[in-house]
This record gives structure tokens, sequence and C-alpha cells, in this order.
């Protein structure tokens, strides 16, 4: 698929710089939009019309938020190959909407090494659906625009302007590889960490 309409997105960041903005711009064309947590709470202070995961996935988040976005409701959207016939098809017999846009930057865990904290504290910092959510859409990347960072937003909403709400395969290809750097990248540093270098 080289252009790929964007109808519904998942958005969970833990930078909300220029989220509010960029959401709003989402809503004012017609896309739905899904969320956790604290930016949940961010685009509904907002004004803006936003659906929890939870109500998606019909699971409340568990385990103090370590499970959220774990679920097939959630990743069934992400993954289906939207050029396979028989993905779609899986999807409606299981009552599964797709995603088309999933926008997640990760749990600050070097901010969470600068503070010192213990070390199960720091665990507890360590980002696990974050980094399964932008793997699952930069692996499906000809389905899904994947979105790992707010350097994004601008050039992704004059893709969608200039695309009639629809994104190239080459932007898709570009933020996919992006996203695999971002978890490549933070998978590095925790693994330092435990390390003890």
């Amino acid at each position: 698929m080289d252009k790929l309409p964007v109808k519904r997105a998942l958005l969970s960041v833990t930078d909300k710089t220029g989220l509010s903005g960029f959401a709003s711009f989402l809503a004012d064309n017609g896309v739905e939009l899904v969320s956790t947590g604290g930016t949940f709470k961010t685009l509904k202070d907002a004004g803006l019309p936003v659906i929890q995961v939870s109500d998606v996935t019909g699971f409340p988040e568990i385990l103090g938020g370590r499970v959220k976005t774990l679920h097939p409701f959630i990743h069934g959207g992400i993954l289906a190959d939207k050029d396979n016939p028989e993905h779609p098809e899986t999807l409606k017999k299981h009552g599964i909407k797709p995603f088309d846009l999933v926008c997640v930057n990760l749990y600050d865990f070097s901010g969470a090494l600068a503070k010192g904290l213990d070390v199960r504290s720091t665990i507890e910092e360590i980002d696990i659906g974050g980094p399964c959510l932008l793997r699952a859409s930069a692996k499906n990347y000809h389905s899904v625009l994947v979105l790992p960072g707010v350097d994004f937003y601008a050039e992704a909403m004059e893709e969608m302007k200039s695309g009639n709400m629809a994104v190239s395969l080459d932007f898709r290809r570009k933020t996919a590889a992006a996203a695999f750097a971002a978890t490549s990248a933070y998978d590095a540093m925790i693994s330092k960490w435990m390390l003890g270098a």
C-alpha cells in the first residue's frame, strides 16, 4: 500500500511536547484517538475526543500500569497487514479495529538514571509496552505509520495535509527505521546499566 489513509491513531507518550497540537490536528481531520493513562488525561484536559485503551480492550490497566496495551485488541489492530485480504477478515471476525498511526515515545530511562534511584525503582522506569508498540508498528510499516518521537509531528502533519490525510510508504519506512533505532538505543542503555557500566 503506497498511500495509507489515517483514520485511527494510538497515542501513548512520555514526552508530551506538542502532543495537544498534533492530536488536535488529527481530531479535526476525523481521526479517532485512542490513548493510555497520562496521555489520555492530557488529551481529555485539552478538550479532545479520546478513547481509553481500557475501553478498547475491555480490561483495566493492571500491575501498577505494567500492563496496559499488551492485548490482541491493540496489537492485532497494529499488526494486521492491510494488503493481505485474510487479515482484515480476521480482525472483523474478532471485533478488532485496525490502527493506522501509532505515536509512542518511551519512558525517560536516562532521566531515571540521573535521579540515582535504587535498583527496584529504576527497574520500574523500564518501558515494556512502548517498545512493543514501536516494534510492532515499525514491522508493519506497510500498513501503519509509526511516530517514535515529537520530532516527527510536523513532517507527519505535512504528509497528511498534502496527501488528503494519507501518508506515503517512503515516509512510513523512514519513521519505522527511526523506531527500530530508538528501541535499539533504549535497550542498549538498559543493558549497560544492568551490567554496571
